[in-house]
């Protein structure tokens, strides 16, 4: 129903344009001297704070427009400021980059924390504006069960304190699913219990009897991802949110598609509730599959564990085939087979005064040196202040020479960290310290000033082994900028 409605309404405005008439707009204009009343006078409000120039901007353009035609229906206006015009409304909302899209209710902000297009848009809202529970009756249980994508009522008797579990649940995952609540149900034989409703695989799935908020989580991770599904940024957070193993099938065409797709929805099907399957278009997110180790070579099927970060890509020599893909999966589960991991070589020889880590080596120098304090910069060599930090940190290693203290580095950009790091990497430099004789997953993070009179100083506070390094007056590097990667 949705996409038909999207493509008649590009088809009006299409018709609109040709004619030379210029399409109204249902999407609200506010400036500084609308802005307080608008949002403040509105129960739920959402706002695009944009620039005119920019091209994510203009890729949301269109989808904002349908999303505020569809939930005009459901009066949610949808709104939209220029902060090439509105600069000091701009800088009082905090709005630092764009499109930055906030909801509002009654005046107070939230950040939109959905995907940017139409549907994903207008089930979000609509699920913002319900209650975090609503409620249910007989009557009305069939069109609340069918009002989204995945809607779940608890079958709870008036009194019983799960009501207030689910409530709770509920609020912490109402952005992506509609909760309900009814006193019974013939679905549910025992009286109590959940029901899951889905407009894929089955159609809906039963929790029969007694459950606390853990279980609930785990029924619904479980059954609100499809057996078999495209993935993209309107569902990847579901995938990573599942805490399942995700295999992957990269495809380049629909032809590459449809060539596997009976065969490992059979393996999907088999395996659900133990591993999630999807299909990935690689002429679109190709270059997700160096995230398992994988070459943009199609087709191609590799599985990661989410939680862990662990790497299972398949080989690519020779023929793709799901009897292949089925055994790799089943391997990763019973944990027959290790994990990939990206490598540099070890250097030969690592006598400097920074020590050279790869991840093949990471354990030997980092973890295992029990009787070692270890200072480790992950760095990227395009990284401007990687570049900046390098000297400074060469004469920290020439301070530490001789001494039980490891000044260290790893580019992470060519080394995965093995699945015992408890930490993943968002931007460049990012410096761990651990002390010596630390547990497996301890860790010190270093946000100071990267001076090495700041480094030192970190030291003598936080090293088990104690070493005096005479300390020379320098400029400090301050450490407030931080280079991103799309990891």
């Amino acid at each position: 129903m949705r996409i038909s409605s999207a493509i008649a309404l590009v088809g009006l405005a299409a018709t609109t344009l040709m004619a030379g008439v210029r399409a109204e707009s249902d999407v609200i204009d506010l400036t500084a001297k609308n802005f307080a009343a608008s949002v403040g006078d509105e129960k739920l409000m959402l706002v695009e704070f944009f620039a005119p120039w920019c091209g994510h901007c203009k890729a949301l353009a269109p989808e904002y427009e349908i999303a505020a035609t569809q939930l005009k229906e459901h009066n949610i206006p949808i709104a939209k400021v220029d902060c090439t015009v509105e600069t000091d409304l701009c800088q009082e909302q905090g709005i630092q980059g764009y499109p930055t899209l906030k909801v509002f209710r009654d005046g107070t902000p939230s950040d939109y924390q959905g995907a940017r297009k139409a549907d994903a848009i207008v089930s979000y809202l609509k699920k913002q504006n319900l209650p975090p529970v609503s409620d249910v009756t007989a009557e009305t249980l069939e069109a609340f069960s069918k009002s989204d994508k995945v809607v779940i009522v608890g079958v709870i008797p008036k009194g019983d304190e799960r009501r207030e579990e689910l409530e709770r649940i509920a609020k912490i995952y109402r952005d992506d699913y509609v909760f309900g609540v009814i006193e019974s149900s013939d679905e549910v034989p025992s009286g109590s219990g959940v029901v899951l409703y889905k407009q894929f695989d089955e159609g809906k799935n039963v929790l029969d009897g007694t459950f606390d908020a853990e279980s609930l989580v785990e029924f619904i991770k479980e059954h609100s991802v499809p057996t078999m599904d495209e993935i993209g940024p309107n569902n990847y957070a579901r995938y990573m949110d599942s805490g399942l193993p995700l295999a992957y099938l990269f495809f380049a065409t629909p032809e590459q598609r449809t060539q596997y797709s009976a065969e490992i929805e059979v393996v999907a099907k088999a395996l659900k509730g133990k591993m999630n399957f999807a299909y990935i278009d690689a002429s679109k997110f190709g270059a997700h599959a160096a995230n398992i180790n994988l070459k943009e070579q199609w087709p191609a099927f590799g599985i990661q564990n989410v939680v862990t970060g662990a790497k299972f890509p398949l080989d690519q020599e020779g023929e793709l085939t799901v009897e292949k893909m089925q055994k790799l999966a089943e391997d990763v589960l019973a944990g027959t087979v290790e994990p990939s991991v990206k490598s540099e070589a070890a250097p030969e020889s690592n006598d400097g005064p920074v020590k050279v880590v790869v991840a093949t080596t990471y354990a030997e120098i980092v973890e295992n040196n029990k009787d070692k304090d270890v200072l480790i910069e992950f760095y990227a060599p395009w990284c401007g202040h990687c570049k900046n930090l390098a000297p400074i940190y060469e004469e920290l290693g020439q301070a530490y020479a001789g001494s039980n203290i490891v000044i260290a580095k790893l580019d992470a950009t060519a080394n995965d960290l093995p699945s015992t790091v408890p930490f993943g990497i968002q931007g460049f430099p990012t410096i761990k310290f651990r002390k010596a004789g630390a547990a497996i997953d301890e860790y010190i993070d270093y946000n100071g000033n990267r001076s090495k009179e700041d480094f030192i100083e970190f030291l003598k506070e936080n090293a088990v082994n104690k070493f005096e390094v005479k300390v020379s007056e320098e400029k400090p590097v301050v450490a407030d900028d931080i280079e991103h990667d799309e990891l």
